[in-house]
């Protein structure tokens, strides 16, 4: 039975899009146990200190892990992998094993390091919380979770072998069973070693990331052993490459822990208000761009290493118009049904009113950055596939600086013009609230996401020629029937209030859910009127795997 499990789930996933969709579900599926986590998080904590503590830590080993395992990330070791493979099997075992050999020797001396700076760190990193009990806390759960990047990065590292041999399915399950050990933690750990608990929850979480994937590893003969490289040429060509998006995504993360720097000053709970409505924008990204930029990104690899260009534009373009073709109803809906899922999702326990409605109006602002954020995943493999690793750098760097910039300009800003302030909170409706501060954090993420953004698509004309008119007119069609489907949606809402009610979460929830289903299906009849040619593809990729007549789709139709 566990050999025929392993069977299926080893089984390979051929074609961009069955391999998005099945990617996006399983984002889908670690999104919501990720939300899971959150509400339980939210209902026993609230937004207060203590939850403050457990996210800022997290800033720690984030750094650790992106400024280390995207040395050896999916984006640049595929390419090599696949080079070494056409070589034999022998070639490419050597390659992974010296791979592994100074990554993991890297990793655990990054850790080890910061391990031992932590009491020296927190005063730098978090101010707000420099000494005290606070202090001595976050040192003690930022060290339990300097082991996760360890486990993670190896993780990793396995499965750009299955990315490779397009064994999707074990590569979608790890996130799934790293959110499980996380809720393990909140629920079991917890009560027994209070906040440890939780970071044993997530090492419980990295290492069933990695243990997953390790008989899949092992069957394709591809378990990683200490060697001593041969090349340390080779070694370097990696490092080479993966150094500009190492450099862009320790700046991005840099980006963040200031954010959070200057969140530990704010108001208690700012930092958990900000790292919730990021966790539920990421469910937008995670979904769409994440799922087809790391879909497609094996597919561009190939075209170009086979000199094919025209099949690396046409894959590209296919995957870019079906990001923009969801994104933009994610955001719309995100902007209109903001409370009502911030409510369904984490209003339980110590998660109060006004915790909801300030984290509902960051989410509001973070939903403009969902296109940009979800294209610039796409774009940035795009490139990494070309080996242009320049153009990356410079809009990571420029997205990670104009980000602190923001952030150190418009709070200071908000607090001395409080017309600006009061300006965002009547928008947003959270002008009776205290705390408000704390906008200026996601405005300035969606600043920075914009410049990066557009400092890729400057240069796309240069690499991706004929990009707008091959995205131009799923771009309309999608904001059009986005903007449809918000002013159906929006206007049933107050409708279906006086019907439903809104005393209880399930009431909520049936509120926004008849909403949004209106509101989609309008959207979707202007799609049909359009003709729009990402829908009609959705609907025939459906009616294949649904509604099979017996003709067996070649890999050609898959994409």
């Amino acid at each position: 039975m566990v050999r025929q499990l392993f069977s299926w789930l080893e089984r390979d996933v051929i074609g961009v899009h069955a391999a998005a969709y099945l990617l996006g579900f399983s984002a889908l599926l670690s999104q919501i146990l990720g939300l899971l986590r959150d509400r339980l998080l939210a209902a026993s904590f609230g937004a207060s200190a203590p939850l403050d503590i457990y996210y800022a830590a997290f800033r720690v080993q984030d750094f650790v892990f992106l400024s280390i395992a995207s040395l050896v990330s999916l984006s640049v070791l595929i390419p090599f992998l696949s080079e070494r493979e056409a070589k034999g099997k022998e070639e490419m075992k050597s390659f992974l094993d010296s791979i592994f050999t100074v990554f993991f020797a890297a990793i655990s001396i990054a850790s080890a390091a910061a391990y031992l700076a932590m009491p020296a760190l927190v005063p730098i990193l978090f101010p707000g919380f420099a000494g005290g009990e606070y202090g001595q806390a976050i040192v003690e759960l930022s060290r339990i979770l300097l082991l996760s990047p360890v486990f993670l990065g190896v993780s990793n590292l396995l499965a750009s072998v299955l990315q490779l041999r397009r064994k999707y399915f074990i590569y979608a399950l790890s996130p799934l069973l790293y959110n499980a050990g996380i809720i393990a933690g909140i629920l079991a750990f917890y009560p027994r070693w209070g906040l440890n608990g939780l970071g044993y929850g997530v090492l419980l979480g990295a290492s069933l990331h990695l243990a997953i994937q390790l008989p899949a590893i092992i069957r394709l003969g591809f378990l990683p052993r200490p060697r001593i490289p041969e090349s340390m040429a080779l070694i370097g060509k990696v490092v080479t490459l993966s150094l500009p998006r190492t450099l862009a995504l320790s700046a991005n993360h840099l980006a963040l822990v200031a954010l959070t720097a200057i969140a530990t000053l704010m108001h208690a709970g700012s930092i958990a208000i900000l790292a919730f409505s990021l966790n539920l924008q990421s469910v937008a990204v995670s979904i769409i761009g994440a799922s087809y930029s790391m879909a497609a990104f094996p597919v561009l690899a190939a075209s170009i290493s086979q000199g094919d260009r025209a099949e690396f534009l046409k894959h590209l373009y296919a995957a870019a118009r079906h990001i923009i073709f969801w994104s933009f109803p994610a955001a719309i809906l995100f902007i209109v049904l903001r409370a009502h899922v911030v409510r369904v999702v984490l209003g339980a326990g110590s998660f109060d009113w006004n915790d909801t409605r300030l984290t509902a109006a960051c989410l509001a602002i973070l939903a403009f950055a969902i296109v940009p954020q979800n294209l610039t995943l796409l774009f940035m493999r795009a490139y990494y596939a070309l080996g242009n690793t320049r153009i990356p750098l410079l809009a990571g760097l420029l997205s990670a600086a104009t980000t602190i910039a923001a952030s150190f300009s418009l709070v200071p800003l908000f607090e001395s013009a409080p017309e600006l302030r009061f300006f965002f909170e009547s928008l947003l409706r959270v002008e009776d609230l205290s705390g408000t501060v704390v906008l200026a954090l996601p405005l300035a993420l969606l600043i920075g996401s914009l410049v990066g953004f557009i400092t890729l698509i400057l240069s796309a004309p240069r690499h991706f020629p004929g990009l707008s008119r091959a995205l131009g007119a799923t771009a309309l069609h999608s904001f059009s029937a986005a903007v449809v489907m918000g002013f159906v949606t929006y206007n049933l809402l107050g409708e279906l209030g006086a019907f439903f009610g809104l005393e209880t979460v399930l009431a909520l929830f049936l509120q926004a859910a008849a909403a949004g289903i209106v509101g989609i299906a309008a959207g979707a009849l202007l799609l049909l009127l359009f003709r729009n040619e990402e829908a009609e593809e959705i609907r025939k990729s459906i009616r294949r795997r649904f509604w099979k007549d017996g003709v067996v789709a070649s890999p050609e139709q898959l994409y």
